[in-house]
């Protein structure tokens, strides 16, 4: 899958059903501090991404997660 489909399938849902304001989407933006997602957030984020993209994430694949970046990125090597 190409990363800009990646990257626009994730922005949809984070606006859709996280309701992160499509202005605090930025690469750089730090999930927890900026796009002010919590612990019940990440585990819905994590059902999401199984529906949205048919990978399974489980917590230690978040270690190195901090920004919106680093989640694209996580997701296009979980898909490879």
């Amino acid at each position: 899958m190409d990363k800009s489909v990646i990257i626009e399938k994730i922005n949809y849902f984070l606006v859709d059903e996280f309701e992160v304001e499509q202005g605090d989407i930025a690469p750089d933006a730090n999930l927890k501090d900026t796009l002010e997602l919590d612990s019940l957030d990440f585990v819905d984020l994590v059902v999401a991404i199984e529906a949205n993209f048919g990978v399974k994430l489980v917590g230690e694949d978040f270690k190195d997660v901090a920004t919106l970046q680093d989640f694209y990125d996580l997701i296009e090597h979980k898909l490879a």
